[in-house]
């Protein structure tokens, strides 16, 4: 189960969180040893004290769910994050920008954003929103992300409309490489959804059904296969 849990990062990215779901998913990630929580920028502060002196890390989104923030705007979230006690940063592509072809701009958008967090000792995944792109533009986003210093490239927001599936994840994993990492999310609510993604190719999970995942056996421990 440990071991499971340490792909997850334990998400709750609602609008309408409270404080005391932000406590629970604190003592569920604790409790359970997942890889990080994924919270919004303002819950930050409290998470990162509930989690201080744990191998639990906090991660927090930037220019979400859109991506259409501005540059600056996301390099200003992203330093606010830090200070508050952030130690990782999902931050959404400029989706629109990409799909304009303007790709330099959005390879400078996840440059800025990567330079504020590595000087921080803080590591960056690139949320692509697989579901708004075609093919081609999947491979271009990957490929700028790695570019751009990026650690991770990530599926979804989990508020576009579709979650990530084993064929983008394949796609992602074959497009950077095994040197970067690859985050499944959206729409990942049990073992074997987390089973196949990692057999995709994906290494990290966002999921806010982490408790589920890792309490429930996969179908290859119960013989029932897919």
């Amino acid at each position: 189960m440990t071991q499971v849990a340490s792909l997850i990062d334990h998400t709750l990215l609602r609008a309408d969180a409270t404080r005391a779901d932000i406590v629970t998913l604190c003592q569920e990630a604790k409790a359970y040893s997942f890889a990080s929580v994924c919270v919004n920028s303002y819950w930050v502060p409290l998470a990162a004290e509930y989690l201080r002196g744990t191998p639990v890390k906090v991660c927090s989104v930037v220019g979400f769910p859109l991506g259409a923030s501005s540059t600056a705007a996301k390099v200003a979230e992203t330093e606010s994050a830090l200070r508050d006690g952030a130690h990782e940063i999902d931050m959404v592509q400029s989706i629109g920008a990409l799909k304009s072809g303007d790709l330099n701009a959005v390879r400078n958008d996840i440059e800025a954003v990567v330079a504020a967090a590595h000087a921080a000792g803080a590591i960056v995944k690139v949320i692509l929103e697989t579901a708004l792109l075609d093919e081609a533009q999947k491979i271009d986003s990957c490929r700028i992300a790695q570019q751009a210093g990026a650690d991770f490239v990530k599926t979804s927001t989990g508020f576009g409309g579709a979650g990530a599936t084993v064929h983008d994840v394949e796609l992602m994993r074959r497009t950077v490489g095994p040197q970067m990492g690859v985050k499944a999310s959206g729409g990942i609510r049990t073992r074997d959804d987390l089973d196949r993604m990692v057999a995709a190719g994906a290494t990290r999970i966002g999921a806010s059904a982490g408790v589920k995942i890792v309490t429930s056996p996969s179908a290859t421990e119960t013989g029932t296969g897919y």
